[in-house]
């Protein structure tokens, strides 16, 4: 009896259930509100998001990965309305994507959903209000990107070693570790008050070079941190706030039912990859992104100097972390080892 309790089950239901519900609620309010004619105009963004949600549900960037860099980098909209529009679009394309991972009993790790969202309640709040208002567009792009390929470098660095030792938890969780969690929460989303995502990639990043845990465990815990993020900045920028923009509000309605597929179907998708498959896609996602952003954003001495430092900051970051993480293995074997 225990085992049929833990058999995974098939995403046929929970994608489908999900799908008819919002695609319902959404053609009821197409119509009402005589929406229709947004596509024409905004088609482009329906297309982004096809792939933007996939990537989503996939990995554990968000779709504001792709959103972000393609509004603000490819249609020069401006990094407020991009970064709006990857929360509103994530509260209805990563928590489809959570609704599959929780109903496919996809292994996740539980300290991180608890704590990390604890300190990302903080972190969304603190950064909508002071963070976000006083940095520029192109340093918020720069940023994003810069940030992002230090992370990329750290990984590819640790996974040198194909058969590097990971686990499916967190072994021997102490108080010190929910601070931690509590503490990556809180700065991953402040980041996501400028770009929009950025949680689910620091967590992620905990999680995988400090504690040690597979990426592919890693992948869909992030997606659900994200989902919860991704709602409480939206309902945050809109309710307290009061400044989600009309043209955020554009991009959603034609958006929203290509995610609400795109993301369910990407966390199925990944469910039976390797980890180092998971790890190869975030290496060419985000190389993508920073050449994109090279050659697109006009280059200043400055933003070059605060990009150089951004990466070097990052890439020095991620390498303490995952030579904390190879001391807490020593530890996990042997205790009196230091940690």
């Amino acid at each position: 009896m225990p085992e049929l309790m833990n058999r995974p089950r098939s995403p046929r239901i929970s994608i489908g259930v999900t799908v008819a519900l919002v695609w319902g609620a959404w053609l009821l309010l197409m119509v009402q509100g005589s929406r229709f004619g947004l596509f024409p105009e905004n088609w482009f963004m329906s297309v982004t998001m096809a792939l933007g949600s996939f990537i989503a549900g996939a990995t554990s960037e968000g779709g504001g990965a792709v959103a972000f860099p393609v509004m603000t980098l490819g249609f020069k909209i401006p990094p407020a309305v991009a970064r709006d529009f990857s929360l509103m679009i994530q509260a209805v394309g990563m928590t489809a994507a959570s609704i599959t991972i929780l109903w496919t009993r996809t292994p996740v790790v539980r300290q991180a959903l608890i704590w990390s969202t604890l300190g990302g309640a903080l972190g969304i709040i603190f950064g909508l209000e002071f963070v976000a208002p006083k940095l520029q567009p192109a340093y918020a792009k720069m940023l994003f990107t810069a940030s992002w390929l230090a992370f990329a470098v750290a990984l590819f660095w640790i996974n040198r070693y194909r058969d590097r030792e990971v686990h499916t938890g967190i072994q021997r969780f102490l108080p010190r570790h929910a601070i931690l969690l509590i503490g990556f929460g809180a700065v991953g989303r402040v980041i996501s008050s400028v770009t929009g995502s950025g949680l689910d990639i620091v967590t992620f990043s905990l999680l995988v070079l400090r504690l040690r845990i597979s990426e592919a465990i890693a992948t869909p815990t992030s997606v659900i941190l994200m989902a919860g993020n991704a709602v409480v900045g939206a309902i945050y920028r809109g309710a307290v706030q009061g400044e989600l923009s009309p043209a955020a509000w554009n991009f959603w309605w034609v958006c929203v039912p290509i995610v609400v597929v795109g993301a369910p179907f990407g966390a199925w998708f990944i469910r039976s990859r390797s980890r180092l498959f998971v790890a190869r896609l975030l290496y060419g996602s985000i190389f993508i992104q920073f050449i994109a952003a090279v050659l697109i954003i006009p280059q200043s001495p400055r933003l070059v100097g605060f990009s150089v430092a951004t990466f070097s900051l990052g890439v020095l970051g991620f390498w303490y972390m995952a030579r904390k993480g190879v001391r807490r293995l020593e530890w996990l074997k042997d205790p009196n080892e230091p940690r």
